[in-house]
């Protein structure tokens, strides 16, 4: 069988994000209360929570087009690492209640992003030119 990377690229281009844009949506939808409390709790103004639209909203549009892909995985894997480091930082070491890792999917995420700026978009992309693509 003949090998097709950028097929396998447009692929996880296409799945990854989208699961992330789900949890963007519902921020837009339910608001970001509670990332605004974490935000205070380190002393950070409250307002800073709407960052998470671009992490959760732009960021995966853009790999899903593939538009500045490099760039869009860098900001996808930053939002991650966020809110690993935000939220998540006492699960680190902890099992769910089915025996995975209890930041199994944010760290799925955060090394999807890495592999999108590494890769790039691929073939199937908007954008194929520049350093950012």
């Amino acid at each position: 069988m003949k090998k097709n990377e950028n097929l396998g690229i447009f692929i996880l281009r296409l799945a990854i994000p989208f699961t992330m844009l789900i949890y963007g949506i519902n921020k837009v939808i339910d608001g970001t209360g509670f990332i605004g409390s974490l935000l205070e709790q380190y002393g950070l103004p409250k307002i800073m929570a709407n960052g998470i639209f671009v992490g959760e909203i732009v960021a995966p549009l853009m790999l899903m087009i593939g538009f500045r892909t490099r760039l869009a995985g860098l900001i996808f894997s930053f939002n991650c690492f966020l809110a690993i480091v935000m939220a998540q930082t006492q699960n680190i070491f902890k099992l769910n209640e089915f025996g995975g890792w209890s930041i199994d999917l944010l760290f799925i995420y955060l090394i999807a992003g890495i592999v999108f700026y590494l890769s790039g978009g691929g073939h199937y992309a908007l954008s194929t030119s520049s350093n950012w693509d």
